[in-house]
């Protein structure tokens, strides 16, 4: 639990740091020619080994055990792939007063991607919330999102998307869904030796997006689209984030209220429902915009950082409130921490 609590002065994940830098690497000196193919095609293969180990940790009794808590996991579906895409959709009026298209078509894309896994189970742990709950929640996301997210790409983006295609949907599933389930068949074998090594492995989730980030923003560069970028573009996406952050966290913690759920459930909700997938998202707007897939993902790694630094603080807010005192953490939750407990890029 000491991991999950970094010091007040350094509100940025050093993860972050290391996103930046990568950024920084590929402006600098960007993958070209036959370098640009290897570094795509090792990107692609470490996405797919990344998702190989979300298969390998999460049970299959604890995923069967989960949908018994069906209405939670339909409102953290809902919020992801109705909600924030319909705020998404509203947002198109920002264009071209305070967003460029490009990054307008970004922060849309960024509405229709999964929610995170390792995060969401860690805020939920610090704010004394239903881990398990946390844990299924986001499994289920990120494989639903494997096809609905391309599916609503296809329907949202239209032409912007980078001419999505049937093709583009195999594409995503090979590269994420079928790791995913293999992971899941070679668990019984696997298992143990993936949680005995799970700070090792957590290396290679990380480095795993590193090298995407690379891959995406060295074409960006090689392609020259960077010049469409201003800082006062940059402000007023980073403000139109902030603003759709604020409006899922309040959505989220108020309407779970409203339909019922207890102060456990209710957190699981927040940071299940408001929060989105970095890993989940490079790799599908790597295949839906090619070239243009760098200003694409701008907006999802802007809103990764935001939603880190917001709920680290909510959550440390939520362990202390006084009704945290008197609700003790579900059992089963305690068991289950060991799932992933550091807000991860995920």
């Amino acid at each position: 639990m000491k991991r999950l609590q970094w010091p007040s002065w350094m509100p940025i994940d050093p993860y972050i740091l290391l996103l930046l830098g990568t950024v920084g690497l590929a402006a600098l000196l960007p993958a070209r020619g036959a370098g640009a193919d290897v570094a795509s095609g090792a990107s692609t293969a470490a996405i797919a080994f990344l998702f190989f180990l979300y298969g390998a940790r999460l049970s299959t009794r604890e995923a069967v055990e989960g949908l018994k808590h069906w209405r939670l996991h339909v409102t953290v579906l809902a919020c992801t792939f109705v909600v924030f895409p319909l705020l998404g959709l509203a947002a198109r009026g920002l264009e071209p007063v305070l967003l460029t298209h490009n990054l307008y078509t970004g922060l849309l894309f960024l509405t229709l991607v999964p929610s995170t896994i390792q995060s969401s189970i860690a805020f939920t742990s610090m704010a004394r919330g239903n881990v398990p709950a946390a844990i299924c929640a986001g499994s289920f996301s990120s494989l639903a999102g494997i096809v609905v997210t391309p599916l609503l790409a296809a329907a949202l983006l239209g032409s912007s998307g980078g001419g999505f295609s049937a093709d583009s949907l195999v594409k995503i599933v090979l590269q994420l869904l079928v790791p995913f389930l293999a992971g899941q068949v070679l668990r019984r074998w696997i298992g143990r030796f993936i949680t005995r090594h799970k700070k090792v492995l957590g290396y290679v989730d990380r480095g795993s997006i590193l090298l995407v980030v690379y891959t995406a923003f060295s074409e960006g560069m090689v392609q020259g689209i960077w010049h469409q970028v201003s800082a006062v573009r940059l402000a007023g996406l980073l403000a139109v984030e902030a603003v759709l952050l604020a409006v899922m966290l309040t959505l989220t913690w108020y309407g779970a209220r409203a339909l019922g759920f207890h102060r456990e459930d209710r957190i699981a909700i927040q940071f299940a429902g408001s929060k989105k997938s970095l890993a989940s998202g490079l790799p599908m707007a790597s295949v839906l915009f090619g070239a243009h897939a760098s200003l694409a993902v701008l907006p999802l790694m802007l809103f990764h950082q935001m939603q880190l630094m917001v709920c680290a603080v909510i959550a440390k807010r939520r362990a202390h409130d006084p009704e945290a005192a008197t609700t003790p953490v579900p059992p089963a939750a305690a068991s289950r921490i060991a799932v992933g407990t550091a807000p991860r890029s995920d």
